[in-house]
Order: C-alpha cells, then sequence, then structure tokens
C-alpha cells in the first residue's frame, strides 16, 4: 500500500461516521508544517497568515508553539473581531475602507492597541480620520513595500500590483507625513514578494518554465534585498522606534528571513499545503487540508459522479485555480465539465472501484478559501476524529 492509499484508508475509517461532503486537518500533518516553517524562518517568529487559515482554534493552535507570533489579518472587520477575541498582535495586510470599523477602533483602547493597519497613501490617513468619530484613539500604521520585479526600463512588471509606494524616499515622505499628523503612530514596514513566495519553481512537465521562473526568482530577491534594505535605512531615520520589518510568505520563507532587515515573517498556506504549493524545490510539506465529496452515481465504464465539488480558488482563471482529485490515485476531471456546482464527473481507472456512497478525497488550489465552503473542520488524529472545529463561516464570520 503506497502512503498516499494508506492516508486514504485512515481518512476513510475516521470519518466513517459523518457525511460528505465534509473538510478534514489531519493534525499529525498540520504540526508538521508548521514546525518545518519554523525551521525555515531560522529562529525570526512566524506570522500566521489568518487569510490561510480562516479557523480560529487552528490559529490558537499554531500560536501556542514556539516560533510563531502575531497574525497577518485580511479585513479590518475580522480584525476586529480577532482582538475581541483575545488575540493581542493583529496586522492587517490590506488597506481598508470600512468606515464603521474605523471608528469602532479609534473609540476601543484595546482595540487600538491590539491592531495594526496598512497604508500606502494619505488619502487613506484622511478616510480614517473622516471615519473616527469621537474616538480618539491612536491608530497604528504599517507602510507597504511594492516588491514587483521591474525589467526592461520598467515595461515588464513580475509581481502583484498592491503599493504604489516602491523607492526609499517615497516611504521616507509618507513617513514623514504620519509623524505630522495627530492620531497616528507608525510601528511597522511590510513587504510581500508574491512572485517568490507563491509561485511554484518546479512544475511538472515543464522544464524550461521551471528554469525561467527559477531565474526570475533569483534576480528578484536580489534587487528586493537591496531595495528593502534600503527602505528600512530611510523609513528608520523618519521613525526610529519602528517595531517590526515583515516580509515573506510560504514560498520564500528561508529566503527573506536570511535579510538582516527582516524582523518576522508571514505565512499561512504551509500549514495547510494545497495544491499550489506542490511545485516548490526549496521546501516539501504534507498535505493537511482535504474535502471529502460522495459518489452519487457510476454514469459508465471508468466513470463516477460526486456531488459537488466545483470550488475554485481566485486569482486568474484557469485549470491550476480548480481543486485536484488526490484519493484515490488515478482520477481526474472531464475536460467537458471540469468541477461542477452541484455534480463533477471524475474519469480513470480507479471510478471502477468506487461504489456509491464512496468518498473522493481533494485537495483545494489554495489554503483558506476552502473554509468558505465549509462551517467545520474535522481534526483527524491517528486512526480517528478528535473533534470538529469552526470555521470563520462556522462561526457566522463572512468578511468577504
Amino acid at each position: 500500500m503506497t502512503p498516499r492509499a494508506a492516508d486514504r484508508a485512515r481518512y476513510d475509517r475516521a470519518t466513517a461516521h459523518l457525511d460528505a461532503p465534509l473538510a478534514i486537518v489531519d493534525l499529525e500533518a498540520f504540526d508538521a508544517n508548521a514546525g518545518d516553517l519554523v525551521r525555515r524562518a531560522g529562529g525570526k517568529p512566524v506570522r500566521v497568515a489568518s487569510k490561510s487559515v480562516r479557523c480560529r482554534a487552528l490559529l490558537e493552535r499554531v500560536l501556542a508553539r514556539d516560533g510563531f507570533a502575531g497574525i497577518m489579518s485580511f479585513t479590518l472587520g475580522e480584525s476586529l473581531w480577532l482582538a475581541r477575541a483575545g488575540f493581542e498582535d493583529v496586522l492587517l495586510a490590506y488597506p481598508s475602507a470600512d468606515r464603521a470599523g474605523f471608528a469602532e477602533l479609534a473609540a476601543d483602547p484595546k482595540l487600538a492597541a491590539a491592531v495594526t493597519v496598512m497604508v500606502d497613501d494619505p488619502a487613506q490617513l484622511d478616510l480614517i480620520d473622516r471615519s473616527r468619530g469621537r474616538g480618539r484613539e491612536e491608530i497604528r500604521l504599517c507602510l507597504e513595500l511594492d516588491t514587483a520585479l521591474l525589467l526592461l526600463g520598467g515595461r515588464l512588471r513580475i509581481g502583484a500590483r498592491r503599493s504604489p509606494l516602491r523607492e526609499p524616499a517615497e516611504l521616507a515622505e509618507l513617513a514623514r507625513s504620519i509623524a505630522r499628523r495627530p492620531g497616528f503612530r507608525l510601528v511597522g514596514l511590510m513587504a510581500y514578494e508574491g512572485h517568490v513566495a507563491g509561485v511554484g519553481d518546479s512544475i511538472a512537465g515543464r522544464p524550461v518554465r521551471s528554469r525561467a521562473v527559477r531565474l526570475m526568482q533569483r534576480a528578484a530577491r536580489r534587487e528586493l534585498a537591496e531595495r528593502r534594505a534600503a527602505v528600512v535605512r530611510a523609513v528608520r531615520a523618519v521613525t526610529p522606534g519602528l517595531e517590526f520589518v515583515n516580509g515573506g510568505g510560504t514560498g520564500s520563507v528561508q529566503h527573506t528571513a536570511a535579510e538582516d532587515v527582516v524582523t518576522e515573517v508571514a505565512a499561512g498556506s504551509g500549514l495547510y499545503m494545497p495544491r499550489l504549493f506542490d511545485d516548490y524545490t526549496s521546501f516539501t510539506g504534507r498535505p493537511a487540508a482535504l474535502f471529502a465529496q460522495p459518489v452519487v452515481r457510476r454514469p459508465g465504464v471508468g466513470a463516477v459522479t460526486v456531488l459537488g465539488g466545483g470550488y475554485p480558488a481566485s486569482g486568474a482563471p484557469g485549470a491550476d485555480r480548480l481543486p485536484v482529485p488526490y484519493l484515490p490515485e488515478g482520477l481526474r476531471y472531464d475536460p467537458r465539465e471540469g468541477a461542477g456546482e452541484v455534480q463533477t464527473p471524475l474519469l480513470g481507472a480507479p471510478a471502477d472501484d468506487l461504489l456509491v456512497g464512496d468518498r473522493v478525497w481533494f485537495r483545494h488550489a489554495k489554503a483558506g478559501e476552502l473554509c468558505e465552503r465549509f462551517d467545520a473542520l474535522h481534526l483527524v488524529e491517528g486512526e480517528g476524529v478528535v473533534g470538529a472545529a469552526p470555521t470563520y463561516r462556522g462561526e457566522g464570520r463572512t468578511f468577504l
């Protein structure tokens, strides 16, 4: 029996008393992935990206481990909710236009002390000031640096379009603007190199593209390390009390942590290890989060149909955004139908061994987005389910 076949048998036995569709987290794999992130961080704390976890119980589990500190959140509403629940260090990774949220933040000393918000434009400061109402608490701020690699004199951009702030002088100028405004305190700097952290460099069956990605990432790491160091020097000249410099992501933890100016790294997807993180040469994780769909039809030889399963991930549309049939090995989508909202045909020799009521286990393309489909994650340990942890959805929270 292969390791994957053994996992399938174990997951089937552990969840036999539950009806599918359902989602699980293998705690042994989750903890092993957490340990690997800490090892790769080389002694620098790992801030957990909540967008990739979306389950408070699992956020608490990983933050209880040595080597992890703080949360990187994705909306202001989520940040306030987590802070009210007792999480004491929440960095909002994206700018917000949530006026009610800013009014709540500015009126509550506990929230204002726990939450740091992201800015990259003076207009965002204006919006916060207009939203304060009677709240006068000092708002903690973090600046975001654009990490994209620019080639051909800037005509070719590799990397996400995030912050407009790129050069040291631009970030230093916004830092000075913040220093002149009452009610704000600059405490951090963030730079997320998604074109390194979130792009695999060993793509199955595509050696030429893989080599091109590795060359691009090597150049991007070198360019960003030099520019990030210059930015940190410029911002610290204005704000000597800067508390943290955050960078990285699951795919770049060890590279980003090696930069002297970086004080912490961020990661989250590496805990669940969704399918998009299979194609890396620098690390190997264990799939920890899976979902099961029940077989409901056998339409012919070499084919079964499962209920639902059409859970595409965000990003540019493509086959890589779809979940992958994982267990049993050897199943594939019908190219004329793909993954359907209500039913999904699957093809391959293993289909002939599946009966109505059996399960097919899938891996989602991205990490936390799976939790928008399920209200609980069943926690598998060894041969059994040891509990169920509500997702954000299961707690009645949908932040986007």
